[in-house]
């Protein structure tokens, strides 16, 4: 299945990084008792890969997805971890031959017309906007949905509990990823309840849907 396909109807991806593998479990049972129903732990720290493996053997109601990938190499540890998608900030043709060859779901970034274009030839009909407040936010999002009817965003990158429900307004936003949902602080102290009650708030967003 493609990532649009395994992603759709999940209107909120709590993008988190992991410093302490055993918090990755009870962060992924509360976010899903808060009404989410997805992951994606970032790269960024050693820990990462042990968490995506922890959270897709002990809650596999939640989907977890690897972010930023960025090499093949990247791509073939997080398909063994058990990543359900992976996600990227950009794409190189190395890297998408990387994602397909693996099977992995895929939301490769693109921030301009022609790179969409470019993975629009390739297959990729929902894509990731980063940083997206930077390059333009909600109205660059509006420009881009006319001329590209076809593309359907992820935009990440600035995006907090007061502009997210301005991006999940528009037609071509397929959902938001946000680090606002589970601060690396309060994941470090342990903060479930904080965290539960931001990601409630953050489901609430679209919880008519």
């Amino acid at each position: 299945m493609s990532a649009a396909e395994i992603l759709g109807g999940t209107h909120i991806v709590p993008v988190v990084v992991i410093d302490d593998p055993d918090a990755a479990v009870p962060l992924a049972r509360t976010l899903l008792d808060a009404g989410l129903r997805a992951i994606e732990v970032t790269l960024r720290t050693p820990d990462a890969l042990a968490a995506i493996r922890d959270v897709a053997a002990e809650v596999p109601d939640i989907l977890v997805g690897a972010g930023s990938l960025r090499t093949p190499r990247q791509v073939e540890d997080v398909r063994e971890a058990g990543a359900t998608f992976g996600v990227s900030p950009g794409s190189s043709p190395r890297l998408l031959d990387a994602v397909e060859a693996a099977g992995l779901a895929f939301v490769p970034g693109a921030i301009t017309p022609s790179e969409s274009l470019a993975l629009l030839d390739r297959g990729y009909d929902l894509q990731k906007l980063f940083p997206a407040n930077i390059a333009g936010g909600v109205a660059y999002l509006k420009a881009l949905g006319s001329p590209l009817p076809e593309v359907r965003f992820m935009p990440t990158g600035g995006i907090d509990a007061d502009n997210a429900a301005d991006y999940l307004a528009l037609g071509n936003v397929a959902c938001i990823g946000g680090s606002w949902v589970a601060p690396r602080d309060l994941l470090a102290d342990r903060d479930f309840d904080a965290i539960r009650n931001i990601a409630a708030a953050a489901a609430s967003l679209v919880n008519s849907d």
